[in-house]
């Protein structure tokens, strides 16, 4: 699976509609590996619910069958889609795609609850259209994607959740949820007056897109919110917990649910091909994923220590959940049994290359071993290359950056420069007060350097086949770690963090009571 992107919507919908005014919507979260499943009745000509549903999911992609009449006086889900959300990518898939009996089907495959629990049984006549649009969504991200969904590792629900209220698109719009009414006259310092800009201090892109999601639909479940208070109560009368907490969270990679979730999805086999560019970067980005698992679980054992003595029921509960399960340490240990303990995450991208050619162990394959001598060799050649520029040309300032995409090239002080550069020195670009460029030497070096990082990649996937699958064993295990950090991130880092910054009778508890009078 690619990245992302961040905290862009990682969402695929699918949307369909009967003559009834029925809407069938299924919402696949591609970094949660989650599936929302809603089927309504459109009550308002202008489509109030779907519109409020599309806002707060804010899809990437949005899949629809052909466009037919709508059911009069109605625009219909497609025209919907290409009215008010035409910067969003629309794919009309044949109504075919859209087969509820095997969207029932898939489901029963894929949802790591048994079906029973789902109430799938129960459903599935009632929740015919949005189990079609459920088995449209899934086949366009197989296809799309190139992936396999992981047998028992998607978190399926049904019709949202009745435990959290819907606010409406205007109303989010007045009341300055998201974003401040009049930004482009006041400009981007205004953005801190919306709520979720002013609360939005946590560190994770799970736990941001957490924090933006309970504000979109807040809860009104009044247990679930005392349990939340309960945890904020204890947070802000021990100091201890509250700061070794907020150390703890910030040992857990960034984007820990997206990894965790990574390996929900297999790719698929490609047999009798020349190994492609894209293929090295799926193995690049399955070794990513496995060093940043090594980095999570790593902090596991912080964690529980911070946690060990927390009464509240939410600290609790992930202490004895999370932080007590061996399997975590399970786990730890079949990738301490592959992966070289010296090895970390990286986000410069030659030290990221690097850290993941050498991911596995020395000794464990003998052709990995022999890619990472032409790595270095011509890694080292590269650098000599420079060197032997800097003498030469009497360049002592040029230096040799990387990005992935160039690989290495040359940067060059422009005060440096006398006259102009020699013939030899191509693909010459002016880059602020510094002159980029290339020479036919080290182009050739950079294609033999790219090709050998691409063999250790595709070594090393061979190598770490064994682990994935134990790791795809227990995907909900993993599943729950993702969920329970971006709710760490969301009440320490965000509600928590923004109290602890006010004076102490700034805030106070609210008090729910049965019913008014």
């Amino acid at each position: 699976m690619e990245d992302d992107g961040g905290e862009r919507s990682s969402f695929v919908i699918g949307l369909i509609e009967n003559r009834a005014k029925e809407v069938g919507m299924a919402a696949f979260d591609l970094r949660s590996a989650s599936l929302h499943l809603s089927q309504y009745i459109e009550t308002s000509i202008s489509y109030q619910n779907t519109k409020t549903l599309l806002h707060f999911y804010d899809p990437m992609v949005i899949i629809v069958p052909p466009n037919k009449l709508a059911p009069e006086g109605m625009v219909g889900v497609s025209e919907l889609v290409d009215r008010f959300y035409a910067s969003v990518k629309k794919f009309v898939m044949a109504r075919g795609c859209f087969d509820d009996t095997k969207g029932a089907m898939l489901i029963k495959n894929l949802a790591a609850r048994e079906p029973s629990a789902l109430g799938l049984d129960t459903y599935y006549k009632q929740y015919y259209l949005c189990l079609a649009s459920a088995s449209a969504a899934i086949k366009w991200i197989e296809a799309e994607k190139g992936v396999i969904i992981t047998s028992h590792s998607l978190v399926v629900t049904f019709n949202g959740s009745f435990d959290h209220m819907n606010i409406d698109t205007t109303s989010v719009h007045n009341l300055e949820i998201v974003e401040p009414l009049h930004s482009a006259l006041w400009g981007t310092s205004n953005k801190k007056r919306s709520l979720f800009h002013m609360l939005k201090t946590t560190k994770t892109i799970g736990g941001t897109r957490l924090l933006r999601a309970n504000l979109l639909q807040p809860l009104k479940d009044i247990e679930t919110i005392n349990t939340r208070l309960d945890c904020l109560d204890e947070l802000m009368s021990n100091e201890q917990l509250f700061f070794g907490l907020s150390q703890v969270l910030r040992k857990f990679p960034k984007e820990t649910d997206r990894v965790l979730c990574h390996f929900c999805f297999k790719p698929k086999k490609i047999t009798n091909e020349v190994l492609g560019v894209d293929d090295a970067k799926k193995s690049q980005m399955l070794i990513s994923s496995i060093i940043l698992l090594k980095t999570a679980l790593d902090a596991l054992p912080l964690l529980s220590k911070v946690l060990k003595d927390a009464q509240c029921f939410i600290l609790a509960n992930v202490y004895k959940s999370v932080c007590e399960n061996e399997k975590y340490a399970d786990i730890r240990k079949r990738i301490g049994e592959v992966i070289d303990e010296d090895v970390l995450h990286a986000r410069v991208p030659f030290i990221a290359r690097t850290q993941q050619c050498f991911a596995v162990k020395a000794g464990i394959d003998g052709l990995l071993d022999i890619a990472r001598r032409s790595f270095c060799d011509t890694s080292e050649a590269i650098h000599n290359l420079a060197n032997k520029y800097r003498e030469e040309y009497k360049l002592p300032n040029l230096k040799l950056p990387f990005n992935n995409r160039r690989g290495f090239y040359f940067s060059i002080p422009r005060k440096d420069i006398q006259g102009k550069l020699p013939s030899k020195f191509i693909q010459v670009v002016k880059q602020g007060n510094n002159v980029h460029c290339s020479t036919l030497e080290l182009a050739s070096l950079n294609v033999r350097n790219k090709s050998a990082a691409g063999e250790c990649y595709v070594r090393t996937e061979v190598c770490l086949e064994a682990l994935v699958d134990a790791i795809r064993e227990d995907i909900p295990m993993f599943t729950l770690l993702a969920e329970v950090l971006c709710l760490l991130d969301m009440i320490v880092n965000s509600f928590a963090h923004t109290i602890s910054t006010k004076p102490v009778d700034r805030y106070t508890r609210p008090g729910f009571t049965v019913a008014s009078r």
